[in-house]
């Protein structure tokens, strides 16, 4: 196993064999780092947190560490990140609270730029990209294939749905519609669906169609949110994102942007 003979690492720690861990990292009990990880330098990782396989940490990242939350009073909490992630510099993953969950969690394939901040309890899919210096306050969910820009904040309990595109220096307080693309330089709004996205990620033209008719009622000024979804289901063809759209918009909780 290459361990910098700087690296503190605590004897509770589980280090797989074949796992990297660079001068200066401090390592602390239960945590469990997988095959291929790589720590380059000066990480400080809390227990208990579980990492993954093949992810590639740069320098100077915290993990796992306690909540900013003034509701949490050290209980039990956990942090678990996936397999082939990026970690970039500066990053800062708090692990959950009992409030929410008692878990951090991060899939797979995700790129997380310099200076990103995940707050307590936030849960990210796979296959996203956060810009540099995205911050997510407490228990927001990003599912997957999404991209936020830099700069950009979301407020606690957003969800953002999968394969939206979010601009930079977006501020987020109600849940982002998946396939969408959604910036906010005054206030937020939608501007259609995310084509580029969809088109990289092997959607039928067709299927944007739809999207872009179900975004074109729900932004129309004549129809309150209630009438737009009777419009799309009486005018777009059913399919699976079109069923995903809808049902994201009827279960938002801190309603959605339009």
């Amino acid at each position: 196993m290459p361990i910098h003979p700087t690296a503190i690492i605590d004897p509770a720690a589980r280090i797989h064999p074949e796992a990297d861990i660079g001068p200066f990292c401090v390592i602390g009990a239960e945590v469990e780092i997988g095959a291929r990880t790589r720590l380059m330098a000066h990480l400080y990782i809390e227990g208990p947190t579980w990492i993954g396989e093949d992810n590639l940490f740069y320098p100077y990242a915290s993990v796992g560490v306690a909540s900013q939350d003034l509701k949490y009073h050290d209980e039990r909490a956990e942090t678990r990140i996936g397999s082939r992630n990026k970690i970039r510099e500066f990053v800062t993953i708090h692990r959950g609270t009992e409030g929410g969950g008692a878990l951090t969690s991060i899939g797979d394939d995700n790129l997380l730029m310099a200076y990103t901040h995940i707050a307590h309890d936030a849960r990210i899919g796979s296959n996203c990209i956060l810009g540099n210096a995205v911050t997510l306050a407490g228990h927001v969910t990003i599912e997957d294939y999404v991209i936020i820009e830099a700069f950009s904040g979301v407020h606690q309990f957003c969800r953002i749905g999968r394969h939206a595109f979010v601009g930079g220096y977006s501020v987020l307080t109600r849940d982002v519609l998946p396939f969408s693309m959604t910036v906010t330089p005054r206030e937020s709004k939608v501007y259609g669906a995310n084509k580029v996205g969809l088109k990289r990620r092997g959607f039928e033209a067709e299927t944007i169609d739809h999207l872009n008719k179900c975004f074109r009622l729900l932004a129309s000024e004549t129809l309150n949110t209630s009438q737009a979804l009777e419009q799309i289901q009486a005018e777009v063809p059913p399919g699976r994102e079109v069923d995903e759209l809808v049902e994201f918009i009827r279960s938002a909780r801190r309603g959605f942007i339009k």
